[in-house]
């Protein structure tokens, strides 16, 4: 870990923090601390990066992170006591990981970082199986296909404890989306692999949030226009992860996970994102699975809102509060909406 900081106290508590998990390097000004990144790179794991510093700012030094593709790398953490709008609308354009705003808590801190680091670490693992297995594909493609969509189960659900949710999250949406398959006509016309690779690809249709700074992606209140486009971007974020793993596209399920990873935040009106898709442009299982996202976000308790009934939340998706969906959707969805609640033991 490298910490970028001109005053010495705060390189030291910073130090003291996390000497007990990483290796620590320490740079007194943006300069140095620009050349110590730029050589030692791969084997840094985050960077802790103040803003005001002498010559070469904490902004100048994401610039050129930025420029070199490295910020899409390696996680990097601005710690700064002024915390100004514009200061932290350019950071976050940039590609900074999180502002952490002084004084520093420590514990608040510690796991802000630890929890992003891992994330990135796992990621890397993918990454790093990708590119050693890739020799090997032809003969050991059932292998390492399963084991990749292994780890991105597992990654899904990590996202979800991440955003404080229990992990549950991603489960229920496989096991909503996979009912409506195969118990309404929606289904029809596809043969129980195919419901079962979509209700596969439904469990990363959040991985994307990786990407999401964790002061967006847990704000306990209503986001600001920017984060909200911030957070937009867990849509296509995803969709460029999923690309980026050599084996998914081997899976019967990567067309479906591509789709619904960056598709499941479109509305049948066309006022969705990221592509304003509308009507049949959006694929099937790709509304089914954004009904399904939709009803259990509804129906969970969050860090932004208490838990709503199912009848409750019924009712919000059929007038329209929840935007605009398909209306042989809605109808499909109702015939077994009582059987869905049963996922939920709560009615």
């Amino acid at each position: 870990m490298l910490i970028i900081d001109d005053d010495e106290i705060n390189r030291g508590i910073l130090d003291n923090l996390f000497s007990p998990f990483y290796k620590v390097l320490e740079a007194e000004n943006g300069r140095s601390g620009l050349e110590m990144l730029l050589r030692c790179r791969s084997e840094l794991c985050a960077v802790l990066l103040d803003v005001v510093m002498p010559g070469i700012s904490g902004l100048d030094v994401l610039r050129r992170l930025s420029q070199d593709g490295i910020i899409s790398q390696i996680p990097v953490f601005l710690i700064t006591a002024e915390a100004h709008d514009n200061i932290m609308k350019e950071a976050y354009e940039l590609g900074v990981m999180d502002v952490i705003s002084k004084p520093i808590v420590p514990y608040v801190v510690e796991r802000r970082v630890n929890s992003v680091v891992e994330l990135f670490q796992a990621r890397k693992r993918l990454e790093n199986v990708a590119e050693q297995q890739q020799s090997k594909l032809l003969e050991q493609a059932t292998q390492i296909v399963s084991l990749s969509m292994g780890i991105i189960e597992s990654l899904s659900t990590a996202i979800e404890f991440r955003s404080g949710e229990s992990g549950e999250h991603v489960r229920r949406i496989h096991d909503i989306t996979r009912y409506m398959l195969l118990h309404t006509e929606l289904g029809d016309g596809m043969s129980e692999e195919t419901i079962n690779n979509i209700a596969l690809a439904s469990l990363m249709h959040d991985i994307g949030k990786i990407a999401i700074p964790d002061a967006i992606l847990n704000k306990p209140g209503r986001l600001t226009a920017e984060e909200f486009e911030i957070m937009k971007t867990h849509t296509t974020q995803g969709a460029y992860l999923l690309e980026k793993i050599p084996q998914m596209r081997e899976h019967k399920a990567y067309q479906y996970a591509y789709d619904i990873t960056r598709h499941h935040h479109e509305r049948w009106d066309g006022r969705g994102y990221p592509d304003h898709l509308k009507g049949e442009e959006i694929p099937v299982w790709t509304q089914v699975v954004s009904l399904a996202d939709v009803y259990d976000a509804l129906i969970s308790k969050r860090v932004y809102k208490d838990a709503y009934s199912c009848q409750e939340a019924v009712t919000m998706i059929q007038n329209g509060e929840c935007g605009v969906f398909n209306p042989k959707l809605l109808d499909c969805f109702l015939t077994v909406e009582n059987d869905i609640r049963t996922l939920y033991h709560k009615e």
